[in-house]
């Protein structure tokens, strides 16, 4: 843990929001992704009545609105808590589960942020702690994670196998609240795994590799899915269609929905391109890396992961391999 570290982690929350360059930015927490059509149109109206027009998908799987004026909050508050969206003043900040978007696992994610949001003391931990749901998503750097009965910690197999998930993971988040101190992580505290599988019992010696499997645009069956391009879905578009958010900044729809403005193939060049927010939105950002990345794609030949930075902090950098492209005032250093 770096020994300068004096106060809270600034993640922005619902209604706790953070100002920045162009406005008012909230976060919603949508632990497993999943939203009903009526929710998503909740949020379409949001970002159009109170923010700037677009919902911006995050790394975590969850959704941002940018723009908002000094206030708006206390409305996208109310319209969030009547859209059952806002379960927990107190925890909202937490409830952040990633789940493998193509498996069937949203009751347990449900359960899970339930059973979180009933722990007083949780509602102190800080906004990066993360639990993963599922292989696919099991080597996204979770601090809790779950692989069948097998409990990751810290990212990586504990090697306990639990019977109850949903108790297993409320008790090594209180365990982690208790040891945390001034942590962000539980990988930032020594000796932290150790005392949760303390908690918990006897690690065996199996080990499951911590995974990532991107999900590629493409008709999956009886689904879609559509890559939304940087992350910026046009608040216009999906009216009355349920989603289920990735990580990887793409959508997950019911076959034949109308998915004008997003992209479904792999080959697009589009696909494995994120970017931070870059100017105007970010007032440490040397670049409008949006527009450059948008510019350097209509370029491209082939797809392959990419992610332009505005400034040396390479906010939203997706985790594995990527080229990177890192603003330095007058030009981009290439980091490969």
């Amino acid at each position: 843990m770096p020994s300068e570290r004096v106060r809270p982690d600034a993640c922005p929350g619902a209604v706790d929001v953070h100002q920045a360059a162009d406005g008012g930015l909230a976060r919603v927490r949508v632990p497993g992704g999943t939203l009903s059509a009526a929710q998503v149109d909740v949020l379409r109206g949001a970002a159009i009545d109170l923010g700037d027009g677009v919902l911006e998908l995050t790394s975590r799987a969850n959704l941002q609105i940018r723009g908002l004026a000094p206030g708006a909050e206390h409305e996208l508050g109310a319209r969030l808590r009547d859209a059952g969206l806002l379960p927990s003043m107190t925890h909202e900040r937490m409830r952040n589960i990633i789940a493998a978007p193509l498996e069937d696992n949203q009751a347990l994610v449900d359960a899970i942020d339930a059973a979180l949001c009933r722990v007083p003391e949780l509602a102190s931990l800080p906004g990066r702690f993360l639990v993963t749901v599922g292989g696919a998503v099991s080597g996204l750097a979770g601090d809790i994670g779950l692989v069948g009965d097998a409990l990751f910690l810290a990212g990586h197999d504990s090697g306990l196998r639990v019977a109850d998930p949903v108790a297993a993971v409320v008790t090594a988040a209180r365990v982690f609240g208790e040891v945390r101190g001034e942590a962000w992580r539980l990988s930032e505290v020594d000796g932290g795994v150790r005392k949760i599988t303390a908690a918990l019992g006897v690690p065996g010696d199996a080990r499951i590799e911590p995974g990532v499997t991107p999900v590629a645009p493409g008709v999956r069956g009886p689904v879609v899915v559509a890559g939304v391009p940087l992350g910026r879905w046009d608040a216009r578009l999906l009216a009355g269609v349920p989603v289920r958010l990735t990580p990887w900044r793409s959508v997950v729809l019911p076959a034949g929905s109308d998915t004008a403005g997003l992209f479904t193939s792999p080959d697009s060049p589009w696909h494995g391109v994120s970017a931070c927010t870059g100017r105007p939105g970010c007032a440490k950002s040397l670049a409008d890396v949006r527009a450059d990345a948008a510019r350097w794609v209509e370029t491209r030949t082939a797809p392959g992961r990419a992610h332009w930075s505005g400034c040396g902090r390479r906010c939203g950098r997706p985790a594995g391999d990527v080229v990177e492209f890192v603003a330095t005032g007058d030009a981009y250093e290439e980091i490969r």
